[in-house]
């Protein structure tokens, strides 16, 4: 089990392997698909962003309003494919990885080698069970979006696997192989 606290950086990352248990500490982002699309639209403009990018970890999830006197409802990982083509962008602003669920497509697992990105996957289904280590959320930017607003998020020790790392290394092939069947 590696411990890893946020901001991350190329150090970090370079020691991590596909299949690797991490759990997360410190802060996070949530973004989802229209969250995407105006942050890139930010900078393609050269406008101000919602949080600092380099360093940065992005969790796609869109979560659940809190219970009383909890900071955050369920908080699943969403499907990741759909944020698939903003993520050379991301990478190459300074974003460090990405949380959600499912498979990259090759054009993610290469900018993630090019840039030294990782992508981890979260348990999908347990986003009750998830939220646990969510310790503050807070909405800092696209409000209208509701669910899918950005969110500014601390968390601790939060549980993820390493899917895809920056040496290019993906767990849903090495699975594949490591379990066929002839």
């Amino acid at each position: 089990m590696v411990e890893l606290t946020t901001p991350l950086n190329s150090d970090d990352l370079e020691k991590l392997k596909a299949g690797d248990r991490v759990l997360l500490s410190g802060v996070i982002y949530t973004a989802r698909d229209a969250a995407h699309r105006r942050i890139k639209g930010a900078i393609e403009k050269k406008e101000k962003l919602p949080f600092p990018l380099k360093g940065s970890l992005i969790f796609y999830v869109g979560p659940t309003p809190p219970p009383p006197g909890k900071p955050i409802g369920s908080a699943g990982p969403t499907t990741s494919g759909r944020m698939d083509p903003y993520v050379p962008l991301l990478l190459e602003q300074g974003v460090k990885g990405f949380i959600g669920k499912g498979k990259r497509s090759q054009q993610v697992k290469d900018a993630l080698k090019e840039f030294k990105g990782v992508y981890f996957v979260a348990t999908g289904g347990a986003g009750a069970l998830l939220s646990r280590c969510i310790k503050s959320s807070e909405v800092i930017a696209y409000e209208d979006l509701g669910p899918e607003a950005v969110h500014r998020l601390e968390v601790e020790k939060f549980p993820l696997f390493v899917a895809n790392d920056v040496h290019g290394n993906d767990i849903f092939q090495q699975g594949v192989e490591k379990f066929r069947i002839s």
